[in-house]
């Protein structure tokens, strides 16, 4: 890794990356208190706070206790020059205030508002006679067999609690001599049996349902021998689960990794969540049991885990609940019937999830799995599920073709999911590989190798999202098809990186981590800062998932202040401070959350009126530029240029109903809309413009016009007038 430069500024001009996570998932709890959502996509949003959330402390919390606990002095204290403790300090003080909301919001509005549209959740108290029987013949045939008491005394010492496992901490008293003795006992919730019980359906969109553990809570009593139950509450622990592998002494990197994922079971706690009415003498067994402090305890008023109620939003007959499903289009150049290869091979093609179809990917590589023509199929995997692309590079094996697939053992928690599918392709014949030893591979690419009657072609796909047709139609994701030599060969060479030990080669199209992919980015900024210092016009749009990298970030406030106008629209995390007088005035950030999420990673760099976009698998963070294998790609057919900068970063520049602006404190608010301004949801708009490209049977290739972002007036940009005519249209 090539030496990293301090921080150009002093601390307080940049974001602590923790606190700043922790402000995105609070834009994800405002769409769930957002009355303008339907009320299962309010629940939705709850739950995705919650699984937020549980990551956030599985990996990033756990690596702060660890520093704390340990007394470990960290060599970096990071830019904005927090120590570890006290990001700790500042965490529970802001997840304490985000929880408590949560649970109210979920308390106050949207159970009550999903039992007024017929989804009502039930206490076993409330169960009608018939619900009362139905109830107990489910708890005698499927649910008590699988249940396990487990006694805690001197010869039961406190059970191993899984990570977010689902737990019941129990009082029970014996009788003995006359004397009642107390003990606890501790009952697991089993995973493998559905929370979500549905009691009833009454007419269509009638729904009353209750809760796993509220079920088990009832039946106690019959779990230990007729045993008092005194008392009783629901409990969760979450554990560390950062993988630290030290893959250079790995003889087997996929053996390696399982023996990893065993030992996350048992790894550290890090956060106790226990019932809000739990008894003190509770809390106290479960600290104690877990060597946890009073600051990790998260008392909730409702449900423990709040993930589990995704399960409602695939609810059937509840339409009128949640927001309409989006179709996606079949991307128009794919759209009349032609074969993939010589549409490819006529032009690029841009596609843009999820409001075009992914199901051309999938047709690439099923096409090139049954082509006898086709010699070679290349592709890296990330994060992919049970898809026809791992049936199609298995057929292909089977079909006598050379089959490569790069599957990234390391992709954090989905370790499971890819080792089960990278022994199903070396089952079929396919050639899995891991990638290189101490390096994420995070690119999207695939790669097909064809002959044809003048020569062999090389068929490229480049995507800023995984080959995931789950993930496909719920993440926005902007693909590259092209048949371009330069970008066939630049392919090639990378798999080769990935595969052997290829060194040295000169990239033609391709920017690549961690090979000086840093330095690239750095010297576009500053060259737009040099093109504003001699009056040239200079602009940069940059929208990502992440902006972290200091040096980065120094080099945006050396642009800002040479008169670069800058645009970052960042989903996540962002450590810059925007606004600030004489280093950030002319940056802007915004975020926008959605029904989408916004995944993208789009660069627009305005070069003197040469324009240069880029797309990207790569956020700007430390660990896409020097510990994962990344790519960046130019767009350079003048048509899907532009249509990504006519109409993607038009749409989300302007967007005034989901954007929210980063002020310098760190703090978010929602970018205020003047009486006259038209409503512009990027989201709606760009579903808009794929269903009218589809209609008129064309990519939707709009004139090129030059981003303008006027002057603020009281602290507001204005959208761009060719986009509030769209969105007009689009209403």
């Amino acid at each position: 890794m090539p030496e990293r430069a301090l921080p150009a500024y002093p601390p307080d001009h940049y974001l602590n990356r923790e606190l700043s996570w922790l402000e995105f998932n609070a834009r994800v709890l405002e769409e769930a208190a957002d009355a303008t959502n339907p009320w299962l996509e309010r629940l939705k949003f709850l739950a995705i706070f919650s699984s937020n959330l549980d990551e956030f402390f599985e990996i990033r919390v756990a690596g702060l206790q660890q520093q704390v606990y340990a007394g470990v002095e960290p060599q970096d204290y990071g830019a904005d020059g927090l120590a570890p403790a006290e990001q700790l300090a500042a965490i529970e003080r802001r997840v304490h205030e985000l929880v408590t909301e949560q649970y109210r919001i979920l308390g106050t509005d949207v159970l009550p508002g999903l039992a007024a549209g017929g989804v009502e959740r039930v206490q076993f108290d409330d169960l009608s006679a018939a619900e009362r029987r139905h109830v107990d013949a489910l708890f005698r045939a499927s649910i008590y067999p699988v249940l396990t008491p487990l006694a805690i005394d001197p010869g039961h010492p406190f059970p191993h609690v899984h990570n977010k496992s689902l737990n019941i901490a129990l009082v029970v008293e014996r009788q003995n001599g006359g004397q009642p003795r107390r003990h606890f006992a501790v009952v697991q919730v089993p995973a493998v049996l559905d929370r979500v019980v549905v009691v009833s359906t009454h007419g269509e969109g009638r729904v009353r349902f209750i809760l796993l553990e509220d079920i088990i809570a009832r039946y106690l009593r019959e779990l230990f021998g007729g045993l008092r139950v005194v008392s009783h509450t629901v409990f969760r622990v979450t554990r560390n689960t950062d993988l630290t592998i030290q893959e250079e002494d790995a003889e087997d990197l996929l053996e390696t990794i399982e023996e990893s994922l065993r030992q996350r079971m048992r790894s550290d706690p890090v956060r106790l969540e226990i019932s809000a009415d739990a008894d003190e003498v509770f809390t106290g067994l479960l600290t104690d049991a877990h060597d946890l402090e009073p600051r990790d305890v998260y008392r909730v008023a409702g449900p423990v885990d709040l993930t589990v109620l995704m399960a409602l939003h695939r609810l059937d007959d509840c339409a009128g609940l949640r927001d309409e499903p989006l179709v996606p289009r079949v991307s128009p150049p794919f759209a009349q019937g032609q074969d993939i290869f010589d549409v490819i091979r006529a032009h690029d093609v841009l596609v843009h999830l999820p409001y075009e179809s992914f199901g051309c990917v999938v047709d690439l590589i099923e096409r090139a799995a049954d082509d006898p023509q086709v010699l070679a199929i290349k592709q890296t995997l990330y994060r992919t599920s049970a898809s026809p692309i791992i049936a199609a590079l298995a057929r292909a094996a089977q079909n006598g073709k050379q089959v490569t697939a790069l599957v990234e053992l390391k992709a954090r928690m989905d370790e499971q999911n890819n080792i089960a599918w990278a022994r199903v392709l070396e089952q079929a014949g396919v050639h899995v590989v891991y990638g290189i030893v101490g390096l994420k591979t995070h690119c999207k690419a695939a790669l097909v190798v064809r002959r044809e009657a003048d020569g062999i072609r090389r068929y490229v796909h480049l995507s800023t999202g995984n080959y995931n047709p789950a993930t496909a139609r719920t993440y926005t994701d902007l693909g590259l098809f092209t048949a371009h030599p330069d970008f066939g060969e630049d392919t090639s060479a990378l798999f080769n990186l990935l595969t052997g030990y290829a060194d040295g080669y000169k990239w033609k199209k391709l920017l690549v981590a961690p090979l000086g992919l840093r330095d690239k980015i750095v010297a576009l900024i500053e060259r737009e800062r040099r093109h504003a210092q001699a009056g040239r016009p200079a602009r940069i749009i940059v929208k990502m998932n992440a902006l972290v990298e200091p040096s980065v970030i120094d080099a945006l406030y050396g642009a800002s202040q040479a008169g670069v106008t800058i645009d970052l629209v960042i989903r996540g995390i962002c450590c810059l401070r925007p606004g600030l007088p004489g280093v950030s005035e002319n940056i802007r950030v915004t975020s926008i959350v959605d029904k989408f999420l916004e995944h993208s990673r789009i660069s627009y760099f305005e070069n003197a009126g040469d324009p240069e976009v880029y797309l990207a698998s790569a956020d700007w963070m430390p660990r896409n530029f020097w510990r994962r294998i990344e790519t960046v790609f130019p767009i350079e057919d003048a048509g899907i240029q532009a249509r990504i900068v006519g109409d993607v970063l038009q749409a989300v520049l302007a967007d005034n109903v989901k954007a929210r602006e980063l002020l310098p404190d760190g703090s978010y608010r929602r970018r205020a809309r003047a009486a006259a301004d038209p409503v512009i949801r990027s989201q709606l708009v760009l579903q808009h413009l794929a269903r009218e490209a589809a209609r008129e049977g064309g990519e939707p290739h709009p004139p090129f016009v030059p981003i303008v972002r006027r002057p603020r007036v009281s602290g507001e940009p204005a959208e761009p007038a060719p986009l509030a005519e769209r969105a007009r249209d689009s209403a």
